[in-house]
């Protein structure tokens, strides 16, 4: 059991959830964390994460560091999202259980459910049909994490608990046109449109100068000179590549598609109390799992030179998998009904367009959550109230 004074390390602490997890430790008077930038631990260099470990020595790791990104993203780097997120992955959790590390939290997502899965998902549909094409990699990726707990739980009596979020969103929250989620980039598009049509050069400039697009910043926008007429007819271009206009907006897909959101301090509440409170034993209900099946000293410790159980063969205990839990909401809206509600937070009046020559991913991602609610957690924060949270957020954000 993990105590105040326990060291923890949060990968991917500067990000979405990272933070937000962070936070969330803190306020509950766990103040031992650790935490590295990717400037200062990049989590692909195995020597690296090992040096790290052998440095920090930390009793629980919380895995929420990836690679990430919306449907465009996902399409263009392919090749990156599957093998950075494999290769953090591997990194962190071998080198976890060779240092004995007691907790792990492994972070995934819900796309790792198949295209067509039954709605709500329930964690047993998990590689029962084939998965949406537009987010493959990234699914397979954290599959393979989950599956990695799951087999080390299995193999070797550890103690890692994979969840798996529903579409987050939050403070911190990633604004960048080229690869953030659908909501803050919905979000942001609709902002400055409205600002385009108010001619608020000066508030343009402030969020390019915080969030370039394409290497483009807000320098000169909010002069008077004709470098500035020409700066902004630059811009103006640019943006409309990705669907902002004056007073206008065009957003990729049917807007049909449903989708479930979860504020990501809801989020961070939900791992916390897993991470605290719920143990593999707890998720297979069998009790003392692993002192009664991978030889566990009388003290509570795995003996990893035990070899009873190795390989998950444990008749008795039939097939074990589908161990890591949904987190989520358990209720969903479509995507031109999330338009309607960041418009209202942003006061934006103008006109939100669907392009349904683009793709819309998967049409529902819908989540069962009644093994959380089983286990003594459920969210707090409804979706209107959320969305006008994150619009506050990323305006201060300006400031």
């Amino acid at each position: 059991m993990l105590d105040k004074s326990s060291k923890i390390y949060v990968a991917g602490h500067h990000g979405l959830v990272g933070s937000a997890i962070w936070n969330n430790l803190q306020q509950r008077g766990y103040t031992n964390l650790v935490g590295r930038s990717h400037k200062e631990l990049d989590l692909t260099d195995q020597v690296s994460v090992r040096q790290f470990f052998d440095q920090e020595q930390p009793d629980a790791v919380v895995l929420a560091a990836a690679f990430v990104g919306g449907i465009m993203a996902n399409s263009l780097y392919r090749a990156d999202f599957i093998m950075q997120n494999m290769q953090m992955q591997c990194n962190v959790i071998s080198e976890a259980y060779r240092h004995g590390v007691q907790k792990l939290l492994f972070l995934g997502s819900t796309c790792i459910y198949p295209k067509n899965a039954p709605q709500p998902m329930k964690e047993d549909c998990l590689l029962t049909s084939p998965l949406e094409y537009t987010n493959e990699e990234y699914a397979i990726a954290k599959i393979a994490g989950l599956k990695m707990c799951e087999s080390y739980n299995l193999q070797y009596g550890t103690n890692y608990i994979a969840v798996m979020p529903t579409n987050l969103y939050g403070p911190n929250d990633n604004f960048h046109l080229e690869n953030s989620h659908v909501m803050p980039a919905m979000m942001r598009k609709v902002y400055l449109a409205k600002l385009i049509h108010e001619s608020q050069w000066q508030k343009i400039a402030c969020d390019l100068n915080k969030r370039p697009v394409e290497g483009v910043t807000g320098e000169g926008l909010d002069t008077h000179s004709p470098m500035s007429d020409s700066q902004r007819d630059k811009v103006l271009s640019l943006l409309a590549k990705y669907g902002i206009y004056d007073n206008k907006v065009v957003l990729w897909g049917t807007g049909t598609p449903l989708r479930e959101f979860l504020w990501s301090e809801d989020m961070a509440d939900a791992s916390v109390h897993v991470l605290l409170n719920v143990n593999f034993s707890d998720i297979i209900g069998i009790e003392k799992y692993s002192s009664v099946h991978y030889g566990a000293s009388t003290d509570g410790a795995v003996d990893r030179n035990h070899s009873a159980g190795r390989g998950g063969a444990i008749p008795t205990l039939g097939e074990i998998r589908n161990c890591h839990i949904n987190v989520g909401t358990g209720k969903e809206l479509t995507i031109r009904e999330l338009s309607e509600l960041v418009a209202q937070a942003a006061g934006f009046e103008g006109t939100i367009e669907f392009d349904a020559s683009k793709p819309d991913g998967t049409m529902r991602k819908l989540i069962d959550v009644s093994k959380l609610h089983s286990l003594g957690w459920i969210h707090k924060v409804e979706i209107e109230d959320g969305v006008r949270k994150l619009f506050n957020w990323y305006q201060d954000s300006l400031s």
